[in-house]
């Protein structure tokens, strides 16, 4: 047996195990609600480094149903294009749910992607280096016809970055058997390219621009808590 197989076996059983132990506890507290508010609006600059919003840009919008899930799903939600001095565009869409029970779980870009007729033609883990630690993030690559829209995204269970997956799962059941509900920011990239290695470098350019502009705590609900 692999490493790699011997790690999802053991990521199986103590998803399994502590589903068995939180079968009988019930969790009553938000996380959300012993937080200090947040609003995405006010914390996201519309402007920094070489960035600026772009008004002209409409975000893609969402089919009617699909809108409808996400709204139960999530308590805010921000979707605004930027573009730099050079004339590139960064598409962020980030959401944040207070409710990451069974059934109010975030709605993956892999997913949501699908549903608008996209291809996900690439869907694979990676790292984005940050001066705040490294960032584990998924990168993919959507196409609808002539678009192609490579994606960079994390999920942030509570206070800490998570793996999309196995480690999200854990990180929200850590919660539960403390009888916390936890809360979760989904934070995504994105830009229309055909050369991935280049869309990829430009939405981490992007994302610690933003990030090294913004204030210690609101910067934190986006990547989590620091270590130590």
């Amino acid at each position: 047996m692999n490493a790699a197989l011997r790690m999802n076996v053991l990521l199986g059983a103590l998803l399994l195990g502590a589903a068995i132990l939180s079968h009988g506890i019930a969790p009553g507290v938000k996380l959300a609600d012993q937080r200090p508010s947040f609003s995405l609006e006010a914390a996201i600059p519309q402007a920094f480094g070489e960035w600026r919003v772009d008004s002209s840009i409409v975000p893609l919008q969402v089919d009617p149903d699909t809108q409808a899930r996400l709204n139960k799903i999530y308590n805010q939600t921000l979707s605004r294009t930027y573009i730099n001095t050079q004339g590139e565009r960064v598409m962020l869409s980030i959401a944040y749910g207070g409710d990451q029970s069974d059934n109010m779980g975030v709605h993956k870009p892999e997913v949501c992607y699908a549903a608008q007729g996209f291809q996900v033609e690439r869907d694979e883990y990676g790292e984005l280096a940050s001066a705040y630690g490294s960032l584990p993030v998924k990168r993919l690559l959507a196409v609808n016809g002539n678009r192609s829209e490579p994606i960079t995204y994390w999920i942030t269970i509570g206070d800490k970055i998570s793996k999309v997956g196995m480690q999200q799962r854990l990180a929200q059941l850590r919660y539960g058997l403390t009888g916390t509900v936890a809360d979760a920011m989904l934070f995504r990239v994105s830009s229309i390219d055909t050369d991935l290695p280049r869309a990829y470098r430009l939405q981490a350019s992007f994302v610690n621009g933003l990030l090294a502009s913004m204030p210690a705590a609101d910067r934190g609900r986006l990547i989590g808590a620091p270590p130590g």
